[in-house]
């Protein structure tokens, strides 16, 4: 008979082996989606296997298959590498097997919350008296922001939509700039505010709204108004003016949110908090935990400036739920899941391991790398830095020609470093350009990373080039 301590024991010895290797495999997965579908396919077995003999085989053959996010030289996307701290401690979670969602199902799991939940807004600089829900990530955090916004405003005017829905109800106008990220756009959709119904705004060069265009915009808007500002741009890091977005706001009594998934970090940093002035006069704020805070997937953070918006929003109740004191904080209440994992902990864990200060250090080392990068790139001819990193984020291209032939030479390279796996990048569309962008989120990565990475982007365009 398998022992508990020999099954969690092998768990642990594979996961350490996986994380000790990742610098030194290649930056990709060793095998495509369709061959892994091939080798998990099989039969439903008729009688159990043995648990060790199951876990070995599901790593023998997952591993050819994991995106190795957590390892160093990983910029495609905006996404942390997963701490050990909060990696062991998302262990315990499960092992735990708590649900979080009263303080009577796991008072531990209720009070870390809370205490977490403090100290974010402490290490953000946000309104301390804001509620937050633990949620999994910058979607649906956004969609929990929104909601509330949906309630607060239609509630000004005289409509409940938690009891009376949206048949009906004054219509909402919801004013985003024009590059605004797609995830902002499925949220609206889940609380039924739509994704065409929006009012877009002209944005400036780098992606920041033109409060001009906002002015001209909400000038004579009647009824209920959400303003949805951003911080940090996906491909050029850029943080919209919300000094003057949330005064605009406030003229036109709009709620003002901000998408800032990962730009709300540069709060925590001294060099860079000046982006986001003005960001705290805000109604509502999005981010992840799993991007610059490291934790391990799922985690975000939906931050509600008026906690009881964000409770009408959320709240629900039967009689067979757990009830406790008025007053008292219900974590289910900030959500939209009476049952979800423990996400407090491994947050809790994070923000203690890092303190303050090394939370600040951690920005301030990616957005030097960043730089380091960009500079790297910038001294090859024929490669160009579209935008300059204004925190993590650099976008580049590569040729001389028009935008048709630069699209042409750009895919080529960035399939020419993903075969040669030194890194792992990515292609997006910005402007009339498609460009590599390059994302310097993991806590793993270093100088000697950033320059290997340098080095395997320009040996690629130098390859394409030659080809040309």
């Amino acid at each position: 008979m398998t022992t508990l301590d020999h099954l969690l024991g092998r768990a642990a010895e594979h996961a350490t082996r996986y994380r000790s290797e990742l610098g030194s495999k290649p930056a990709k997965p060793l095998a495509d989606y369709h061959s892994m579908r091939d080798r998990f396919d099989a039969p439903l077995p008729l009688v159990g296997a043995d648990p060790v003999e199951v876990l070995d085989q599901l790593v023998a053959v997952a591993e050819q298959g994991l995106m190795p996010t957590t390892g160093p030289r990983f910029f495609a996307w905006v996404m942390g590498g997963s701490h050990p701290t909060g990696v062991a401690a998302d262990f315990l979670v499960s092992a735990w097997g708590q649900n979080a969602g009263y303080q009577s199902t796991s008072p531990s799991g209720a009070a870390i919350e809370e205490v977490a939940e403090r100290w974010l807004l402490e290490i953000l600089d946000l309104p301390h008296t804001s509620g937050i829900g633990f949620a999994t990530g910058a979607t649906v955090a956004n969609g929990i922001c929104l909601a509330a916004a949906r309630t607060k405003t239609l509630m000004a005017v005289g409509w409940d939509p938690d009891a009376d829905g949206l048949f009906g109800a004054p219509p909402i106008h919801v004013l985003i700039g024009n590059d605004a990220h797609s995830s902002v756009y499925s949220s609206l959709q889940l609380v039924g505010l739509g994704r065409r119904r929006v009012i877009s705004l002209d944005t400036d060069e780098v992606g920041r709204m033109i409060p001009a265009a906002l002015e001209r915009a909400i000038a004579n808007l009647s009824g209920p108004k959400i303003i949805i500002a951003q911080a940090g741009q996906i491909n050029t890091g850029a943080f919209d003016p919300f000094d003057e977005i949330v005064d605009i706001g406030r003229q036109h009594d709009a709620w003002v949110h901000v998408d800032g998934a990962f730009g709300l970090w540069a709060r925590a940093t001294p060099s860079h908090k000046h982006l986001t002035n003005g960001i705290e006069g805000g109604d509502s704020w999005a981010t992840d935990g799993h991007k610059w805070l490291q934790a391990p997937y799922d985690c975000g953070f939906a931050i509600v400036r008026d906690r009881d918006a964000l409770l009408g929003a959320m709240s629900q109740w039967s009689s067979y739920l757990p009830s406790i004191a008025e007053g008292d904080r219900i974590p289910s209440n900030y959500v939209p899941e009476l049952s979800r994992r423990a996400r407090g902990i491994p947050v809790y864990a994070m923000l203690k391991t890092l303190g303050r200060q090394g939370m600040a250090d951690l920005v301030e080392r990616h957005c030097s790398l960043a730089v380091r990068f960009a500079d790297r790139l910038a001294a090859e001819p024929g490669i160009h830095v579209v935008s300059r990193p204004i925190i993590n984020q650099l976008i580049v291209n590569f040729g001389d020609g028009d935008p048709a032939e630069r699209r042409l030479h750009t895919e080529a390279v960035i399939a020419q470093v993903l075969h040669d796996g030194v890194c792992y990048v990515a292609g997006a569309m910005w402007r009339d350009d498609w460009v590599m962008r390059i994302s310097v989120t993991s806590g793993a990565t270093t100088e000697e990373d950033i320059d290997l990475s340098a080095d395997a982007v320009i040996d690629a365009w130098r390859k394409v080039g030659h080809r040309s």
